[in-house]
């Protein structure tokens, strides 16, 4: 009888990443949906060996911060849409916002998540509950379902209805979580001041960054930083828009450490006003908006200074209709999941961020802020076997036909890049190969180490509140 092969896929001729400066050439041995060996000879039996002659092999890329549109709105996107779009762009996991309708502010509305998730998603996912004043007490619990990210805080308001922006609400919100709390940080009662001056007649885009101004981000994250240095709770700061804010974080990291983490955008890295409003018009209208270009190099600063810990998309689209009407009415966001890897590979390649910090913001840090169970670096002892593979030198064009979004634009398209996804592996199975998708839907929620409970369970203990 002929002997079982001892690894299920061995990757051989290309580079894997293992370390800052550790790019090394070698063979990469999986079995069992886990790294099961590196260094194995190129002849060590397998069922099946795969060349990456002139590819990188890359911890796999996570996109932590998407808001697809189901439920609620399919016309902008499904589930099913959003991951395949992510899965092309060489993502294998996502975190999904809770600004959907209905919100996934409930027990109910979680359950009905999952339920439309199952099957259906290419890549792993996770589901943030949304914090609203009439659920802060069940936040605790709610946190804890298997497959949830967390509790996402809107303290200033944009797409959908979720809000709390007063100081007691915030601090009831963490007093009432364990994990780590992602927060969009814009001050309400400033935004409100400011809405008036956009409210005119012949107003456009150009103004969005005018009345969404940087002390609204500045005034948002100083009251933030005041309330979880003083309850101790871990928070996770999304999208920083401004350099006003990086000396903010900084000093809170320095006390508190990883209490304190960040997110930046691939957008607010790419873009700059008012160049980008001048070419796009609403299309490159976001919540906090993209900024003049001293930001950007601000935040740039924060990457490489380590300030800035994740890079996320903040993935949410639009229809087109919704995006060409009158300015203040158009909707904030554009579409990100497909295009996050791509636009940071060619940022590597500019020598704007290396490659190893590249995956520490997109896959090793998110890996240990959240607690995601068996991931990190390639090197972690039973590292599960989720994997990104790049060309590294292939330069190419963002364009139409490649983009899979339902809301059918990018602001990206069009542009050159230099660095592109070819091959994906979720779990030791091919999700992509060849810049396609290789298999039927297959992801499943993601498992955290503070999130043990099954979804049945969590109903009951909310129930019983």
């Amino acid at each position: 009888m002929p002997s079982k092969p001892s690894y299920d896929l061995l990757f051989v001729g290309g580079e894997v990443l293992l370390g800052e400066d550790r790019l090394e050439q070698t063979t990469l041995a999986i079995k069992d949906g886990k790294i099961a060996g590196l260094g194995v000879p190129q002849d060590s039996p397998a069922a099946e060996t795969i060349s990456l002659k002139g590819l990188t092999v890359l911890p796999g890329v996570l996109d932590t911060q998407v808001h697809f549109r189901e439920p609620g709105f399919p016309d902008k996107e499904t589930l099913e849409d959003g991951t395949r779009a992510a899965a092309l762009g060489g993502i294998v996991g996502v975190f999904e916002m809770p600004n959907t309708q209905p919100a996934t502010t409930t027990v109910e509305a979680l359950a009905g998540k999952f339920a439309r998730a199952k099957g259906r998603c290419y890549t792993d996912y996770a589901f943030y509950v949304g914090a609203a004043p009439e659920n802060l007490t069940s936040l605790e619990t709610l946190e804890k379902t298997r497959g949830t990210s967390g509790v996402k805080l809107f303290m200033g308001s944009s797409t959908g209805s979720l809000l709390v922006s007063d100081d007691a609400g915030v601090e009831k919100t963490f007093l009432h979580s364990r994990r780590r709390v992602a927060v969009h940080s814009e001050d309400e009662m400033r935004l409100k001041e400011r809405r008036a001056l956009v409210e005119h007649e012949g107003a456009t885009a150009l103004e969005h960054p005018v009345w969404r101004d940087a002390e609204t981000a500045r005034l948002a994250t100083e009251r933030l930083l005041r309330i979880v240095k003083t309850l101790r709770r871990k928070v996770h700061i999304l999208h920083i828009s401004t350099g006003d804010e990086l000396p903010l974080i900084a000093e809170a990291k320095s006390s508190h450490g990883e209490l304190i983490s960040a997110e930046v955008t691939p957008q607010h890295l790419t873009l700059s006003a008012p160049e980008c409003y001048e070419a796009f018009g609403a299309f490159a209208q976001m919540n906090p908006p993209i900024r003049d270009k001293s930001h950007s190099e601000a935040l740039w600063r924060g990457v490489g200074e380590g300030v800035l810990d994740v890079i996320g998309s903040d993935h949410a689209p639009h229809t087109k209709a919704e995006k060409t009407q009158n300015y203040p009415h158009t909707p904030s966001g554009m579409p990100g999941v497909q295009t996050l890897l791509p636009l940071m590979l060619n940022h590597v390649a500019e020598g704007k961020l290396s490659l190893w910090r590249l995956a520490e913001m997109t896959a090793i840090n998110p890996a240990r802020l959240f607690g995601i169970c068996g991931l990190g670096a390639l090197t972690r002892p039973e590292r599960r076997a989720d994997l990104t593979i790049i060309d590294r030198k292939r330069q190419a064009t963002i364009d139409k036909d490649w983009l899979a979004y339902r809301c059918g634009w990018s602001p990206f398209e069009g542009r050159k890049v230099t660095g592109w996804p070819v091959m994906s592996f979720l779990r030791g199975k091919a999700l992509l190969r060849d810049g396609a998708i290789e298999s039927p839907p297959f992801g499943v929620p993601i498992d955290f180490e503070e999130a043990p409970e099954e979804l049945s369970a969590v109903a009951k203990a909310v129930l019983s509140h």
